[in-house]
C-alpha cells in the first residue's frame, strides 16, 4: 500500500513518500524534486509539469498556471473578475456557474473546470510517485491553505477523485509543517506538563499563513491561525515587473503590457532577479535579448532599491502575526521558536520583519520548500495501516466561525446559533436538539463576512426529511449531528427522531431510556399496604429512535453525474496522451536509427557492407531523414513502425555481421577449451592414471570419437570462415558454435565426471557390546519383579504404564 503526500502549491508541487527508511521527497522525470503546477494543451496531447512550463512563452494562451486560487469560486465572483485582466489564458463560465478555463485542445476550443485542470496536475504527480515507488498509488494526503472555505476544499476533493486518488485527509499547510517539525522531536514536554509553543510562518508564492501550535509528547494542537491570501512572492515579482515596464517604456519606447509573450518573459526574468537579490546586495543586471520588435533590453537594480519599492508590501507582514498572538493570548516570550518556510521566506526584508516582531532569531531547521509535502506524507503514514508510526495526535482549528439558521415557528422568524466558533478544535461533532412536527431545513453559513475571503458566506442547505409529530400530536424530538470532518468540511452527518411510546401494563418494554424497575425490599419482607390507598401505576414509556434522511445541498458542489463525466473524460485524455507518446516514440526511433546507422556505416560497420550496398543504404537513410521533416512530420504510429522495419531490412544484416565477427572468436575459443579438456582426460585414461581408471573403456572411446568429430567440424568451419569476406554473411554463426559446445558438454561430461565406486570396509568379527543379559545370563531382577514383588519405596514401576496408549 502506498503512502504519499502531495503539496499542491500555487506555482510548484512537491511529492513525499513514506519508505522503510523514513520520508523521502521524490524527483520527477527531469530529476527535479520540484514539479511546476502548470498544464499546457496542444493539438494532440497535454503537457503537464516541467514540459508545460517550457511552453509558457511559446504556447502562452493554452498554458495555464496559478489556477489553484479559482477553486470553488463562481465566475461572477469579484475576485475572479478582477484577475481576468492579468491572465494570459482566458477564463470562462461553466454551465453550473463556476469558473472554467477556455483553451484550444485537439484543434478544438474547450472549457475545462478548475477541478479538471487540478486533476490533470494530480494525475501527473500520481504518475511520478508510482514511478518512484514501483507500485500503484491511491491513498494520499493533499495540502490546502488553512484559509480555504468549504466550497474550495470540496473542489479539491473532487479533483482528487477525478484523478483516481483516495484523499485520506486535506491537510492545512501550516499544520503539515507543524507535524513535520514535531514528530521527530524527542525533548517535547510530557502530556501533563506545560506545552511548548511554536509559531510557524509560511510565506509562499501567493499566500501568507501563520499558525501557533502547542506541542506535548505525542500531541500537536493548533491554537490559532491567521493569514493574508493576497501576500506572497508574486507581489514582489509584480513590483519588479511594473518597475521595468515603466523603465523600458521610457528608455526603449516599448509598451510591454500590450504583448502577452513579452510580459511572460519579463515575469520569468524578474523572478530570477528577485532570487539573486536575496543573496546579493550589489547592483544586478537584467538583460533580455530580442525582447520586443527585435530590441535587446537591459536594466539593473540592487536590494536596497528593491526594498524601498516594496515598503507597502512589507508593511503587510506584521498584521497576521499580531492577530495570531491576540487570538492565542500569547506574548513574544511565550513563543519557544519561530519556524519559517515557503519560497518567499528567503527574502531578507521579510525575514527581518518577522524576526523583529517576535524579538528572536528565526529557526530554519525545516526544508523551506519540502516541509509541507513531508508533513502530508507523515499524516498519510499515520492514517494508513501499512506503516507503524509513533503515536501522534493532531488537533486542527476551524478558520472561520460557522453558524446554523432555521425557520422558527415559536419566534415567527429565523433563528440562528453559532455551532463552531473561530479556532474551535477540528475534527469535531456536536448534537443539536430540535422539536418539530414536520420536515425542516437548516442553513450553514460563515457568520463573519468581513473576515471571510469569499463573497458568499453560505456553506449549504440541509433538509431534514420525514419528521412527523408524536402520536399525541406533540412535537417530536429531533437530534441533528453536525460535524467538521477530517478535511475541515462542515456537514450535517445524521439526524434521528425520538419517538415516545406508552407500553401496556405488564408488557416488557424495550430500548428505553426512562425505564423504572421495581426491586423487592432488601430484607425480604413485604411492606404492609393495607394502611395506604393503592397508588395508580405509572404507564411505562419506551423510546424508539428513527434515522431520518437528509437532503444535502452544499454550495457549488459538483453533481455526481458531472463528476462521473469528468472522471471518464480524464481517462480518455490519459489514453490520448499515452497514444501520442507512443507515436512520438515511434517517430524518434526512426530518427535515432537514421543518425545511428549513418555514422556507423562510415565507422565500425564499414568493413561489413559492400560499397554499392553502402551507397544504396546511405541514400535510403537520407531520403528518410528528409521525409521525417516534411511529409513524415505528423504521421500515425504505424507509418513510423513500417519505415523503421523497411530500414532494418537493409541495416540489420550489416549489424548482424558485425555482431557475429565480435562474438564468433570467443565462441570458437570456448569450444576449443572444452575439446582440450576432454582430450587430456582421454589421454590420462589411456596411460591408466588412477583418477580415471574406474571409467568404462567403451564410454571413453565414445568421448574420444565425439571430440575427434567436433575438432574436425571446428577446423573445417574456421578454415571456411577465414576465406570468407567480412561483407558477406558468415559460414557459421556464434549461436551454432555455442550449441555445438553445449552438445559436446552434455554428451561427454556425464562420462568423464562419473564418480569412483565406494569401497566397502571388511566387517569386524568382534561381537558388539550388549546392554542386556548375554549368553544365558538370567535377568534375576526382572524375574523378581515378575514374581509379584513390589518395587522398593521411591522406585518407579517401569511396567506400570506403556510408552503410548493404543486404541
Amino acid at each position: 500500500m502506498s503512502v504519499v503526500g502531495f503539496d499542491v502549491g500555487f506555482m510548484n508541487c512537491y511529492i513525499a513518500v513514506a519508505r522503510a527508511g523514513g520520508i523521502e521527497t521524490v524527483a520527477n522525470e527531469y530529476s527535479d524534486r520540484c514539479t511546476p503546477a502548470c498544464v499546457s494543451f496542444g493539438p494532440r496531447n497535454r503537457s503537464i509539469g516541467a514540459a508545460a512550463k517550457s511552453q509558457v512563452v511559446t504556447n502562452s494562451q493554452n498554458t495555464v498556471q496559478g489556477f489553484k486560487r479559482f477553486h470553488g469560486r463562481a465566475f461572477s465572483d469579484p475576485f475572479v473578475q478582477g484577475m481576468k485582466s492579468s491572465l494570459v489564458y482566458e477564463l470562462s463560465q461553466m454551465p453550473t456557474g463556476t469558473t472554467g478555463i477556455k483553451v484550444t485542445y485537439m484543434e478544438e476550443e474547450k472549457v475545462f473546470s478548475i477541478e479538471q485542470v487540478t486533476a490533470m496536475l494530480l494525475t501527473k504527480l500520481k504518475e511520478t510517485a508510482e514511478s518512484a515507488l514501483k507500485k500503484p498509488v491511491a491513498d494520499c494526503v493533499i495540502s490546502v491553505p488553512c484559509y480555504y472555505t468549504d466550497a474550495e476544499r470540496r473542489s479539491v476533493l473532487d479533483a482528487a477523485q477525478i484523478a483516481g486518488l483516495n484523499c485520506l485527509r486535506l491537510m492545512n499547510e501550516t499544520t503539515a509543517v507543524a507535524l513535520a517539525y514535531g514528530i521527530y522531536k524527542q525533548d517535547l514536554p510530557a502530556p501533563e506538563e506545560k506545552p511548548r509553543t511554536v509559531a510557524f510562518v509560511d510565506v509562499g508564492h501567493s499566500g501568507y499563513q501563520v499558525s501557533v501550535c502547542a506541542f506535548n509528547k505525542g500531541k500537536l494542537k493548533v491554537l490559532a491561525t491567521a493569514f493574508d491570501p493576497h501576500l506572497g512572492g508574486k507581489d514582489f515579482d509584480e513590483v519588479l515587473v511594473n518597475h521595468f515596464c515603466e523603465e523600458f517604456g521610457k528608455k526603449y519606447k516599448l509598451d510591454v503590457k500590450s504583448k502577452p509573450r513579452a510580459l511572460v518573459r519579463l515575469y520569468q526574468e524578474c523572478e530570477k532577479l528577485k532570487k539573486l537579490m536575496s543573496a546579493n546586495s550589489s547592483d544586478l543586471p537584467l538583460n533580455i535579448e530580442c525582447f520586443m520588435n527585435d530590441i535587446d533590453v537591459t536594466g539593473k537594480l540592487n536590494r536596497g532599491q528593491f526594498e524601498e519599492m516594496c515598503v507597502d508590501i512589507l508593511a503587510r507582514v506584521e498584521p497576521p502575526l499580531r492577530s495570531i498572538m491576540e487570538q492565542a493570548n500569547l506574548k513574544s516570550e511565550d513563543i519557544y521558536a519561530v519556524e519559517i518556510v515557503g519560497g518567499a521566506s528567503r527574502i531578507p526584508a521579510v525575514k527581518e520583519r518577522i524576526s523583529k516582531f517576535f524579538g528572536k532569531e528565526l529557526s530554519m531547521t525545516l526544508n523551506a520548500d519540502e516541509a509541507v509535502a513531508r508533513g502530508c506524507a507523515l499524516q498519510c503514514a499515520i492514517l494508513s495501516p501499512a506503516f507503524k508510526v509513533r503515536e501522534f495526535s493532531i488537533t486542527d482549528v476551524v478558520p472561520y466561525p460557522i453558524s446554523l439558521k432555521w425557520n422558527s415557528a415559536a419566534e415567527d422568524g429565523v433563528s440562528d446559533c453559532e455551532v463552531f466558533p473561530k479556532n474551535h478544535a477540528a475534527p469535531f461533532s456536536k448534537v443539536l436538539t430540535f422539536y418539530r412536527k414536520e420536515p425542516f431545513s437548516l442553513e450553514a453559513y460563515y457568520n463573519n463576512p468581513k473576515e471571510l475571503l469569499y463573497p458568499d458566506p453560505t456553506i449549504g442547505q440541509y433538509m431534514i426529511q420525514k419528521v412527523v409529530p408524536q402520536a399525541t400530536g406533540e412535537s417530536s424530538k429531533v437530534k441533528v449531528k453536525v460535524r467538521i470532518n477530517i478535511h475541515g468540511i462542515f456537514s450535517v452527518s445524521s439526524a434521528s427522531l425520538v419517538e415516545m411510546q406508552k407500553s401496556e401494563e405488564g408488557e416488557e418494554p424495550m430500548d428505553t431510556d426512562d425505564l423504572q424497575w421495581n426491586f423487592p425490599p432488601l430484607n425480604g419482607k413485604q411492606e404492609k399496604k393495607s394502611d395506604q390507598p393503592p397508588q395508580a401505576k405509572k404507564p411505562k414509556v419506551k423510546t424508539k429512535v428513527l434515522d431520518l434522511p437528509i437532503e444535502n445541498n452544499p454550495q457549488w458542489q459538483l453533481a455526481i453525474e458531472m463528476l462521473n463525466l469528468f472522471v471518464e473524460n480524464e481517462g480518455k485524455m490519459i489514453m490520448q496522451d499515452k497514444l501520442e507518446k507512443e507515436r512520438n516514440d515511434a517517430k524518434n526511433n526512426v530518427e535515432e536509427y537514421v543518425y545511428d546507422m549513418r555514422d556507423k556505416l562510415h565507422g565500425m560497420f564499414e568493413k561489413f557492407i559492400t560499397e554499392s550496398d553502402r551507397d544504396t543504404f546511405s541514400l535510403k537513410l537520407e531520403d528518410t531523414e528528409n521525409w521525417l521533416y516534411e511529409d513524415g512530420e505528423d504521421q500515425p504510429k504505424q507509418v513510423y513502425i513500417d519505415r523503421l522495419t523497411e530500414l532494418k531490412k537493409l541495416g540489420q544484416p550489416v549489424q548482424d555481421r558485425y555482431t557475429e565477427s565480435e562474438e564468433r572468436p570467443k565462441a570458437f575459443e570456448d569450444l576449443g577449451k572444452q575439446l582440450q579438456q576432454y582430450m587430456k582426460i582421454v589421454e590420462a585414461f589411456k596411460i591408466k592414471e588412477e583418477q580415471y581408471d574406474h571409467l568404462d573403456e567403451v564410454e571413453v572411446q565414445k568421448v574420444d570419437k565425439m571430440v575427434s568429430d567436433v575438432m574436425i567440424w571446428m577446423n573445417s568451419k574456421m578454415n571456411q570462415q577465414s576465406k570468407q569476406s567480412l561483407n558477406v554473411d558468415p559460414v557459421v554463426k556464434a549461436a551454432e558454435i555455442t550449441a555445438k559446445t553445449r552438445e559436446l558438454f552434455s554428451a561427454c561430461n556425464p562420462i568423464v565426471t562419473k564418480p569412483k565406486p565406494k569401497v566397502e570396509l571388511p566387517k569386524d568379527d568382534k561381537p558388539a557390546e550388549q546392554n542386556g543379559p548375554v549368553n544365558g545370563q538370567e535377568n534375576t531382577e526382572a524375574e523378581a519383579g515378575d514374581n509379584g514383588k513390589a518395587p522398593a519405596d521411591g522406585a518407579e514401576a517401569t511396567d506400570s504404564k506403556p510408552d503410548m496408549d493404543l486404541d
